[in-house]
């Protein structure tokens, strides 16, 4: 089964509006704030993103989970919404 990781930080709105998103597509994902978890702040920054929110569609297998930087409607829509419904 597909799962979606938000990584976020507070009074980020692109955070914040990639959430809303989610929320009202009725998404179902989990969220991490990495102002509270530097283990998960420092992974983030080792897979290479600098800024907020990471999203991370895993399908299981690192080789093909599925993550990008930012509020990206198009890549929530192609990659939230058709991968839940393939799942």
């Amino acid at each position: 089964m597909k799962s979606i990781t938000v990584y976020s930080q507070p009074h980020c709105q692109p955070c914040k509006a990639t959430k809303r998103w989610l929320d009202k597509n009725h998404v179902p994902f989990t969220e991490i704030d990495v102002t509270t978890s530097p283990d998960d702040a420092e992974a983030i920054r080792a897979l290479g993103f600098k800024e907020a929110p990471v999203v991370i569609v895993s399908t299981g297998d690192p080789e093909t989970d599925l993550m990008w930087s930012g509020f990206i409607p198009d890549n929530l829509r192609k990659y939230t919404l058709t991968e839940l419904k393939a799942a």
